[in-house]
Parts: C-alpha cells; structure tokens; sequence
C-alpha cells in the first residue's frame, strides 16, 4: 500500500527544515522561517493534485480533495500543524534511519554518549523489528507534528491515486504556531467549510482522544528592594525568598511528574529573578471544569496571603485561559469518534480512547465550531533529543486516515 521509502523521504525533507515557533513573537507566523515548509506543503498540495489549494497571510494552509460519490456525505477535514516547539531547538535537525530495530539501547550521538534506551523509554519494545527514524541526539525531530502533516498528505496523495476508494468531500488544514498555543486563533472555520475533522497530533499507535486539559497561563510577579547587604536589616526586601514561599506553598505533588490520566496540575517551568524582582511562570492544567477553576483560586488566594503578610502587595498574579477541554463539544457528535474507531478496529488495529494530557488545535477548534477529536501521528518523546517515530506507525495513520474517508462515504 504506502511505501517506506516514500513516506520517510517525505517526512525528512519536512524535519529537516527548522519551523520552531517563538511564544515573545507578536506575530503570525511567530517566526519567518515556518513560511519555508507553508509553502513547499502549499506547492506540494498542488503537485499531488488537490484543488482550492491556499495560503493565507498567516500562512495556514487549505485544500480539498473533492467528493468523488454522487450522493451526499458529510465534509470532513484532517488537520495537522507544520510548527515545532521552542522547548528544544528544532534547527539543523539530523535524521537517523535504525532500520530493522533489534530492541537494544540505539546511540544517537556518541561522542556525547547520548542513548536512547528501552530501559528508560519501554515503549521503544514494542517496535521490535520495525523502521524507526530518531535525532542524532542534538535536537528535537519534528515528529509533533511534521509526522502528521505526513501522514495527511501521503494519504490525499493516495486517494487521489486511487479512485476507486469511494469518499466524500475532504478538506486539510495546516497551521503554525501549536507549540506556543496559537495554532488555531487564526484559522477560519467558516472558510474551511467541514462538518467535522481530525487532529493527526496524537502519539503511540491506536491512541483516539476527545478530551483534553483546562489549561491556562500564570506569570507570578514578585517585587523586592535592593539595598546595599551590609546595611540591609530591616530593610532589603529579597523577591527570590518570597518567590520561594510561594513555589513551596503549592501543592507539591500536584505537579507533572507526580500526576497522570485525568489528574491536573501546577507547572513552574521557568524562573527569572533577582534580589529585586523575580517572575514565575506557571501553566495550570485540569481535566476538570470545576477542578481547574479552583487551582486558579487557589494560586490566587496564596497570593492574597504573602501580600497580607508583608503588609504590602509584593506579588501580582497575571493568569490567562489558554484553552478548554473539548469533551463538552465532541459529545453531542460522538459518531465522529465512533468512525476513527472502527477505521482502527477494521485495520486490526487497538484504539486506545484516553484523555489527552495537554492540548491540540482540535480543542480550541471544537469551541470555534469544528469538532475536532485527535488521532496518533506515531512519535514519541515529543520536544526533546530522544524523539523517534516508528515508519511503521505513520503508515498505518495514513490507513486509518483512507479509512475514515471511506466509511463516512459509506453511512447512510
């Protein structure tokens, strides 16, 4: 059905360009250098022959691959984002092909003794056999979420190529901007014109999701005075012990690495100080509606009380909405998820439905008007230098993908 070669040339020559996004940028695009694959994809699109293929301003790309049934089926819509995340730099990426995987520690760089081991990642056993393609230890790969932009093209290639697999009305979308939570501001729901679509974001093979995190944004603000320390009694204010009160005052299991499934959490991922002022930044997760609204009271009212404390307010708590979980909107259409499920169940292949433990553009989309649930791309270790993606995986997206195609042409 797909060949390996063409499907890892193509994924290559997507990683291999440098799209990570920038959250200080105020722009669309955030960064210049995403307008390098919008529009290679947007020329590819056309040289595989879709219609109504465009870019915008922004650079979200558009297509259609038209109806080819003379009876009435729902449009559907795959989408993808072209981005990589500014966790880890995504520049100069270096691809390895580990053909015929014998389930043993693979070196990515030796020179700096870095490993990827099943020892550590044990979802690296279960691609005994199989083709992966890994970094060389330097970067990110790309995999989140270049495999899912090439999964969706290779699949409209073939349809395409294939007419004799009845579909209907099909329309793909890929946007920048994901990794930094903008992914979907800019994408106009009206003009893409689907009554539903599918994120391809997700990660091991089988994976089906429709909900996601609550999530918001804090950045903690905490103001101290300098003076000189020989002369400090009584009056040096030091904004770093009191940011330290408020990192300890947070529940400390109620963290990433001690939470899992539905179980929401407070993240300080970054911290920026001096005597004087000292900034935190937070992100804020929950499945829960109510759950998550209480863990922004909660940061809230800590705050409230160090302010009440020094007698003075020397924190400010600046908290953002970033997204919410689209379970509420994907409900009252479940069939959608019902015919990702059969597709994989029909292509012998497990879904596994569980909440995803972040976000994807389908969350914010599902809000905007376009339920969207999320299906496996196939990576793995995503945002960091032990990425890798089974070959094998993304082939069978790119199934799962015809096959949606063909039973929504099918329902009656």
């Amino acid at each position: 059905m797909i060949s390996k070669k063409h499907i890892t040339n193509r994924f290559i020559s997507y990683v291999t360009i440098d799209t990570e996004s920038d959250p200080e940028s105020t722009t669309t695009p955030s960064t210049k250098k995403q307008w390098d694959l919008a529009n290679k994809l947007a020329q590819e699109l056309t040289d595989i022959g879709l219609k109504d293929v465009s870019i915008d301003e922004h650079a979200y790309i558009m297509a259609t691959l038209p109806s080819n049934v003379d009876h009435e089926v729902p449009t559907i819509g795959f989408i993808s984002h072209f981005d990589t995340s500014p966790d880890f730099t995504g520049a100069n990426v270096k691809p390895q092909i580990i053909e015929d995987y014998d389930g043993k520690d693979i070196v990515l760089n030796a020179s700096q003794n870095i490993v990827l081991s099943p020892d550590y990642f044990e979802d690296l056993k279960q691609y005994k056999g199989q083709t992966l393609i890994t970094t060389d230890g330097t970067t990110l790969l790309g995999a989140d979420d270049k495999a899912g932009v090439t999964e969706i093209v290779t699949a409209m290639e073939y349809l395409v190529q294939h007419p004799e697999i009845k579909h209907g009305k099909i329309r793909i979308g890929f946007t920048p901007d994901e990794e930094i939570g903008r992914g979907a501001h800019k994408f106009d729901v009206k003009k893409f014109g689907a009554d539903w679509a599918y994120t391809m974001d997700g990660s091991q093979i089988g994976e089906l999701e429709f909900e996601n995190f609550n999530a918001a944004g804090a950045v903690v603000t905490i103001k101290g005075k300098i003076v000189h320390p020989g002369y400090a009694k009584g009056k040096m204010i030091n904004s770093m012990y009191i940011a330290q009160d408020f990192i300890n005052s947070l529940p400390r299991l109620e963290t990433p690495e001690h939470t899992t499934g539905r179980e929401g959490f407070f993240h300080l991922h970054n911290i920026k100080g001096d005597v004087e002022e000292t900034h935190l930044h937070y992100i804020i997760r929950d499945h829960d509606k109510e759950h998550f609204e209480a863990r922004k009271e909660v940061m809230n009212k800590l705050g409230a009380e160090i302010n009440a404390q020094h007698r003075k307010e020397v924190i400010q708590i600046e908290i953002k909405d970033q997204y919410f979980n689209m379970r509420e909107k994907v409900e009252p259409v479940m069939h959608i998820v019902d015919i990702a499920e059969e597709a994989m169940k029909s292509l012998g292949i497990t879904p596994l439905i569980k909440p995803i433990r972040g976000g994807t553009d389908g969350s914010q989309l599902s809000f905007m008007g376009l339920p969207c649930p999320n299906i496996f791309a196939g990576g793995h270790n995503f945002h960091g230098r032990y990425e890798y993606v089974p070959v094998e995986s993304m082939i069978r997206a790119v199934e799962v993908i015809v096959k949606i195609a063909e039973l929504t042409a099918n329902k009656k």
